[in-house]
């Protein structure tokens, strides 16, 4: 084809052509096929996996955790010692991550002075003054070199003399925890979660029965609650401030409703009883496949999961949390950077006003608690389209306005307000009223 017929062909019009094959073979494969396509769309997309709903994953929650447990211990350091959640739970505010102490280095009336160095940290070794300089400090060392070789052994090797809080700590740690009873504490974990995308809510309240927010735009009359004169039941959550919906975005919580007021004293968290927020600390390490206490003894990090896939179409008892627990931290066997670990003192004055303290190096578990979800929801395509009053709905959500132009510049704002047309501080026949 050459130029000139190409340029022509631009004008040509072009039309498909169908061909109809007489064959029941290809004609059964052809409507199989799309059965396959249409039970595809009706069976998984719509029925399994509900595509007919939104989904909110933008999920807000809030964790409160509360420890509970105690433990006596009898050492040479501490002596005789009752432990209780103020002694071994940091931070002890109760938050979605806490740190329960299992095992404990201490070294006792520590005061700045001189003292040799640990013979462990690389570069304290010596067997001259030489070998030491002075206001200097080696890597990993506890305090500041004076100079001096402190010789001992007859060996004729020591270690640098420094300038710390001495007595330095101890390298070694004993062969089992300091808080073994550790694994019969107990945890309470509250759990509050909302979807803010939907204009609905649904709340459940003491009675066990539900209690449906209107959507924006209904007029229907709203179900209260008798617990509550505001209508929100005891235990629910509304969203409030700038942003907010008027209504209530859908909250939930992992604490669930129960005739027995002493249900959360004696419930624990197990296959049996799996809404119940309670859990022992040794549940939750076994079923992430670990020791308590081999973990107790290196320290180690355990990831708390509440996971909520919420069908908020379904009635608010159906909208529960689910649980899974896994190790964070890579563990194979004990080594330097094995556990979880870290170091802090209690500073005290003696009678003569001299600074002491204790040092602690305390390994120990950290729970993470990780909250995820999604809410679905399908209430306006009902409301808009298969219910007989749907044009009521419709009309309700759907306003139009009318206004001239003209009217509509000559209005403006008076204090925040717009204007209907008289003059501030005056009503419709005259100055405005006030009580």
């Amino acid at each position: 084809m050459d130029c000139r017929s190409r340029c022509l062909s631009i004008f040509d019009y072009k039309t498909e052509k169908f061909v109809i094959a007489k064959n029941k073979k290809v004609g059964l494969l052809y409507r199989l096929l799309q059965l396959g396509v249409l039970g595809y769309l009706l069976g998984w997309v719509f029925l399994v996996k509900k595509g007919y709903q939104a989904v909110d994953t933008t999920i807000q929650s809030s964790v409160i955790t509360k420890v509970k447990g105690v433990a006596f211990t009898n050492t040479s350091e501490l002596k005789e010692h009752l432990w209780d959640v103020a002694d071994y739970v940091i931070p002890s505010q109760g938050e979605n991550v806490f740190f329960v102490v299992t095992h404990m280095i201490v070294t006792p009336h520590q005061r700045q002075t001189t003292c040799a160095e640990s013979p462990h940290v690389p570069g304290a070794r010596c067997s001259q003054d030489s070998d030491c300089s002075k206001g200097e400090a080696a890597d990993t060392g506890n305090g500041v070199m004076t100079g001096k070789c402190l010789l001992g052994g007859g060996n004729g090797s020591g270690t640098c003399e420094i300038f710390a809080w001495c007595p330095v700590e101890k390298p070694t740690k004993p062969t089992k925890p300091l808080l073994g009873k550790a694994e019969d504490f107990t945890v309470y974990i509250k759990n509050s979660i909302c979807f803010p995308k939907f204009n609905f809510s649904k709340w459940e309240t003491q009675a066990g029965q539900l209690t449906r927010l209107r959507p924006r735009g209904s007029t229907a009359p709203e179900r209260r609650s008798p617990q509550s004169p505001e209508g929100c039941p005891r235990g629910d959550h509304r969203l409030s401030g700038p942003g907010a919906h008027p209504e209530a975005a859908s909250c939930r919580t992992n604490v669930l409703h129960s005739e027995n007021p002493n249900f959360l004293k004696f419930c624990r968290f197990s296959s049996k009883t799996p809404y119940c927020p309670v859990f022992r600390l040794g549940t939750i390490v076994s079923y992430t496949g670990n020791d308590f206490r081999k973990m107790a003894m290196e320290g180690g990090v355990i990831g708390i999961e509440i996971e909520w896939n919420c069908d908020l179409d379904q009635a608010p008892s159906a909208c529960r949390p689910h649980y899974s627990f896994r190790r964070l931290d890579k563990f194979t066997e004990p080594s330097a950077t094995a556990g979880y670990n870290f170091r802090f003192a209690k500073y005290y004055h003696d009678v003569d006003g001299v600074e002491f303290r204790t040092l602690m190096k305390v390994y120990g578990i950290r729970f993470d608690v990780l909250v995820s979800g999604k809410g679905a929801f399908f209430c306006d395509f009902v409301l808009l389209y298969l219910i007989k009053k749907s044009h009521f709905y419709r009309d309700k959500k759907y306003e139009q306005i009318r206004m001239s132009s003209q009217k509509f510049l000559s209005r403006h704002l008076v204090n925040g307000e717009q204007d209907s047309g008289h003059t501030a501080g005056q009503g419709p026949s005259g100055p405005a009223n006030r009580s």
